[in-house]
Order: structure tokens, then C-alpha cells, then sequence
């Protein structure tokens, strides 16, 4: 199963298209812009808490049989937060100094 890749940052609503490379996900990818995960989140995700990393680019070319952007499309759903960006403030500065792996 591919990744969803999902077309926007649930924070701010930036484009994030399949080569961004400025998309970050969580384990559940939920996705963020590099400057909301920095900014804003600092490194919280405001749905699961954990961390992210970079979300890995998906080959607009189809090198092997049945596997680019062309073959197996990113998703066109735009996904937006069900909290507010101040219940979000509060959750990330409650966590953020605990190091992703021990949350």
C-alpha cells in the first residue's frame, strides 16, 4: 500500500504536491509544511503526538512496471485539523520537550 500523499499542510493549507520537498508526515501520515512542523508545531503532531519526518518524493518516472505519480496518484482530499491552533499550541508545548522517540 502507497502512501497517501496527501495535496496540502493540515496547518496552514500551503500545497504540498508530490515533490514538495518541504511535505512532512507523521506514522499516520498526517501532513505538514517544514515551516508549520518548525514554527508552529515544533515537531508535535497536533493529531497523534508524535514526530515527522521528511515524506519521501514519489518518482514522476516509471522506472520499474506500475510504480510512479502516474501509476499509483497522490490524493486529491484536502485534509484540514479538527483543532483549534490554540488547543494545538497548548498540546505541542505539553509534549515538545519529550524527544519524539519517548513520547
Amino acid at each position: 500500500m502507497a502512501l497517501q500523499l496527501r495535496p496540502n499542510c493540515e496547518y496552514c493549507d500551503k500545497d504540498l504536491p508530490p515533490n514538495a520537498t518541504e511535505a512532512r508526515i507523521c506514522s499516520y501520515e498526517c501532513t505538514f509544511c517544514a515551516d508549520c512542523v518548525e514554527t508552529k508545531l515544533h515537531n508535535v503532531c497536533p493529531n497523534c503526538g508524535g514526530g515527522f519526518a521528511p515524506r519521501p518524493i514519489r518518482p514522476a518516472r516509471e522506472w520499474r512496471p506500475g510504480l510512479s505519480v502516474a501509476k499509483r496518484p497522490p490524493s486529491d482530499r484536502r485534509v484540514h485539523l479538527s483543532f483549534s491552533h490554540e488547543e494545538i499550541a497548548a498540546h505541542s508545548a505539553r509534549i515538545r520537550d519529550i524527544p519524539p522517540e519517548e513520547r
